[in-house]
């Protein structure tokens, strides 16, 4: 159990490298901090968030809005968080907070309502990923964002990757020759192997409010590296293999797929899975003139056309404006990053959406889905 514990407290930590924190800090950039609510504290990722609150200097906590008084307590005591911080409503909330942005916690398929919700009043939102659980949502959101000029952006671990970016780089630099073909392994030992927690674990596991399983929670990252790639180009079609290896645990869901993923000179081989022996995220690309496989979040194994051997490489640092998901978010409310197309961007993450909804379809068919541009 203790081995248990510590794992789950080091994904956490691992998957929110981005930070809240304290009201009294003064940001070096002397921009002034943008004003944030947390929404829902059913999303175990928001622990990483409150470890790191003393950190980060972007952005000032203002209020969490918990339904669940009882999971709102503990949290309360955990993190030794003011009382006053907390609401049950969110409407509540706005009218007397006013934040900037909300982040969001809650079920993937509330995404959608507290969007709305948000973006009635002109507040931008940041999601966990994936964005939603039906390309539908995905639309109707990007249409309330467009109605009501807000930002909503989508928040992934690999997207503060230095490793991820510079596999970008090369590919836009044209390092690598033509992308023919890209493998990306995403994935865990499974939630409840690593400890998920009470509030998280059921709607983790339910197709309805997770969308799938592995297909989901970890297909996510792999279709919202492609699209940055493909410049958000949608796939020509999707073919998807889904699979439970463990019914006993996830009776329910998938915990482990195999997305395929073809474009005109491409493919694209997504591996989500809650089934490793440990948890991987990394990439290999592989072109006419090369490959970049990432290692870790900050490391790439590079080999050009003509050389012997590979090498293992330092990605370059980045920026702190791209190196944190509060960072980003109040450079993007600052106007000082437009965010269009990027990783955490409205348009890549729609075509993210249209991915895994062709997943799922495919996988449920057991037939290949054939894919068209979306609707502007």
């Amino acid at each position: 159990m203790l081995k248990s514990t510590r794992s789950l407290l080091a994904f956490a930590l691992a998957l929110c490298s981005s930070a809240l924190f304290s009201p009294a800090a003064e940001t070096p950039s002397k921009e002034k901090p943008i004003r944030v609510a947390i929404v829902g504290l059913v999303h175990g990722h928001v622990k990483g968030f409150l470890h790191a609150l003393p950190r980060n200097q972007s952005a000032t906590l203002v209020a969490i809005v918990e339904p669940q008084v009882a999971l709102s307590q503990k949290y309360a005591s955990d993190y030794h968080l003011d009382a006053k911080l907390f609401y049950t409503d969110v409407e509540k909330m706005i009218a007397e907070q006013h934040p900037d942005a909300v982040l969001v916690y809650t079920t993937i398929q509330d995404h959608r309502k507290i969007i709305e919700i948000a973006a009635q009043h002109g507040i931008s939102s940041m999601v966990e990923k994936p964005l939603c659980t039906t390309l539908e949502d995905a639309l109707a959101i990007r249409a309330i964002a467009r109605q009501q000029h807000v930002q909503v952006l989508v928040n992934y671990e690999t997207t503060w990757y230095a490793s991820n970016h510079e596999a970008l780089t090369e590919v836009d630099k044209g390092k690598l020759g033509e992308v023919r073909k890209v493998v990306v392994h995403d994935g865990h030992e499974g939630p409840k192997e690593i400890g998920v927690g009470p509030e998280w674990l059921p709607w983790l596991t339910d197709p309805v409010q997770n969308g799938a399983g592995a297909l989901f929670d970890f297909g996510c990252y792999g279709a919202d590296l492609m699209t940055v790639m493909m410049h958000g180009q949608s796939p020509v079609s999707v073919t998807a293999v889904t699979q439970t290896d463990k019914p006993d645990i996830y009776p329910r869901v998938d915990d482990d797929a195999t997305l395929i993923l073809r474009y005109p000179k491409t493919q694209a081989v997504l591996m989500p899975s809650w089934n490793w022996s440990f948890a991987r995220k990394d990439m290999e690309v592989y072109g006419t003139g090369g490959y970049a496989i990432t290692v870790g979040a900050d490391r790439l194994r590079v080999r050009y056309k003509g050389e012997a051997a590979d090498a293992l490489v330092a990605a370059p640092a980045l920026e702190r404006n791209e190196s944190d998901s509060l960072d980003y978010l109040a450079a993007v409310l600052h106007g000082k990053i437009k965010g269009a197309g990027d990783l955490s961007s409205l348009e890549t993450n729609v075509v993210v959406m249209q991915i895994l909804d062709a997943g799922r379809k495919s996988a449920q068919s057991q037939s290949t889905v054939p894919l068209k541009p979306l609707p502007q």
